[in-house]
């Protein structure tokens, strides 16, 4: 491979418009090259990629097919001996009251299986990590030391794999190359470099043995969910064949960086389609992009998390927030795509505000008919028509098609005020939630893939309002949004669903219902969530209710 060059076109960029490829994508303003997708030829291969990654998912994730048994021994061997010695040691904590300290025992046995049991159930405890609201939080918490605590791969092995995916030494196409990993995930890892034409970039590259790793530890995972049915309380709402599904669905997608290189341009795509200029995606580069090796345009910003270094720039952190939420919510329901894996290590802020987005290895794509029915969905929760969004769940296959709405409606109990549960028994509120995930098991319900990324999305925006706006008014924000795409998009969203726009009035007594709060309240900030959250958490625990 000869040594990669970028053209730098004078005339493609203009001081007063910017690059000629911000028309494509929602770019930096200051290039390191210009997008020009006819002349990426890695893009060539991407549709069969992905058509074969799809087509390859059924005969990996049949329970008939026995998996590698030295593979599935080792998996079962390490997580039973998790489980045994928490049985042993840490269940009798929470026999004695402390029903937090016996989860967290769990939880880090767990996590140690996981780092001992390598890149797929790092990937897994990755997601998890990320579920906040969805999973326990000792385990959330436990969890998020997979994000930044992987052991990364000697720079010998990032070497090698550098040559042989470019057939080019690596001196011949960096100038200079960082030894140190500025992360190091269960997938891969980046490191910072600059190309011999001068430009500063981020490489990212695949673990060695990864792909047949996980492809090894996928068929172990759906030979062992059947045996695990009834036997998860935390797999609820999807039985353990349908997780190994839905993992196996989001991991495989990760495994060839072209497939995430032409993530980035769809995402970029989209937010100049919306008009959305809140975002921006790094540039992946014109040629150096294999199965293997990715690279591509280097930002920097605040990290997430840092809301003093914002504030203190003049960052305006509710605007972010805000930013945050309708770029996510408008690619979803008008674009049909977003990314699918927000947290910290996934974005940081710029100086003026705009957010950068990372790591596009996960990303959530719907038909027209899943997109119509996220609106739906978004519509419903806006008027609340609870037969529209349970109307809207079964399109998105979360409940059969010919699932009985208004029985589902009447057994749930969507058709009344909900339980407040800083004020209800908890042993009845649990034997209550139990009661629901029955009759949902009963009606078939489950979690596909790209609601279960958006929902995850919403728990991972849900947090960062409580860091960087905590006194935000919810049901202001709500109805502001909601304006916002009445306004933007209104015309086309009502047509879409058959919606009357006459008849569209916000209303926010669903989710009043939702937190069990009094309908006459009219402000309620996401501090006064927290402190909810918390009381409803110590009465449970007073309780000792798991």
């Amino acid at each position: 491979m000869s040594t990669p060059t970028v053209a730098h076109d004078s005339s493609s960029t203009d001081a007063k418009v910017g690059p000629a490829d911000l028309a494509l994508g929602s770019f930096s303003n200051e290039p390191p090259w210009i997008v020009v997708p006819a002349a990426m030829p890695w893009r060539e291969v991407v549709d069969a990629i992905r058509w074969k990654t799809q087509h390859d998912l059924p005969e990996l994730t049949s329970a008939r097919r026995l998996p590698d048994v030295k593979r599935a021994v080792t998996v079962v061997a390490d997580f039973g001996t998790a489980i045994g010695l928490w049985w042993v040691t840490g269940r009798r904590k929470g026999k004695a009251g402390d029903h937090a300290a016996s989860r967290s025992d769990l939880s880090r046995r767990l996590r140690l299986s996981i780092e001992r049991l390598g890149p797929t159930y790092i990937k897994l405890a990755q997601i998890i990590s990320s579920g906040e609201g969805l999973f326990p939080e000792e385990l959330v918490s436990e969890f998020k030391k997979c994000r930044d605590q992987v052991p990364a791969q000697s720079f010998e092995v990032v070497r090698a794999t550098i040559q042989e995916d470019f057939g080019a030494p690596l001196e011949e196409i960096f100038e200079s190359f960082n030894e140190t990993p500025l992360a190091a995930a269960s997938i891969a890892q980046v490191h910072g470099a600059v190309l011999r034409s001068g430009e500063s970039v981020v490489v990212k590259v695949q673990r060695t043995t990864v792909a047949t790793l996980v492809n090894k530890d996928i068929r172990v995972m759906a030979w062992l969910a059947p045996f695990l049915v009834g036997r998860l309380p935390f797999a609820s709402l999807a039985n353990p064949p349908a997780l190994v599904e839905l993992f196996a669905e989001t991991i495989s997608e990760e495994l060839d960086f072209r497939l995430e290189a032409q993530n980035m341009l769809d995402v970029a795509a989209s937010f100049v389609a919306l008009k959305q200029n809140g975002y921006i995606i790094p540039r992946p580069h014109p040629t150096l992009v294999t199965r293997r090796v990715l690279v591509m345009e280097r930002l920097s910003g605040f990290n997430f998390d840092d809301v003093e270094a914002m504030l203190a720039a003049g960052v305006d952190t509710h605007e972010v927030v805000r930013t945050g939420m309708i770029g996510f919510m408008e690619g979803a329901i008008i674009e049909g795509i977003f990314h699918g894996d927000l947290h910290g290590g996934n974005l940081f802020v710029l100086p003026d505000g705009k957010v950068a987005l990372l790591d596009f290895g996960i990303t959530g794509r719907m038909d027209e008919r899943q997109r119509r029915a996220f609106l739906r969905l978004m519509l419903g929760a806006t008027v609340n028509d609870v037969h529209m969004q349970i109307s809207a769940l079964c399109d998105l296959g979360a409940l059969p098609s010919d699932t009985d709405i208004d029985a589902v409606i009447k057994d749930l109990g969507l058709d009344g005020p909900g339980i407040d549960p800083t004020t209800a028994d908890p042993d009845e509120m649990i034997k209550e939630v139990q009661k629901i995930v029955k009759m949902l098991l009963g009606y078939g319900a489950r979690m596909p893939k790209e609601l279960m990324l958006y929902v995850k999305n919403l728990m991972f925006l849900d947090g960062a309002i409580s860091r960087l706006a905590p006194d935000l008014d919810i049901f202001a924000e709500i109805t502001q949004i909601s304006m916002y795409f009445v306004q933007t998009h209104g015309e086309k969203l009502f047509a879409e669903v058959g919606f009357d726009p006459s008849a569209f009035e916000i209303d926010l007594t669903g989710v009043k219902d939702s937190i069990g709060l009094d309908r006459s309240v009219d402000r309620f900030t996401y501090r006064d969530l927290q402190e909810r959250r918390e009381l409803i958490k110590s009465r449970f625990e007073k309780r000792g209710v798991n």
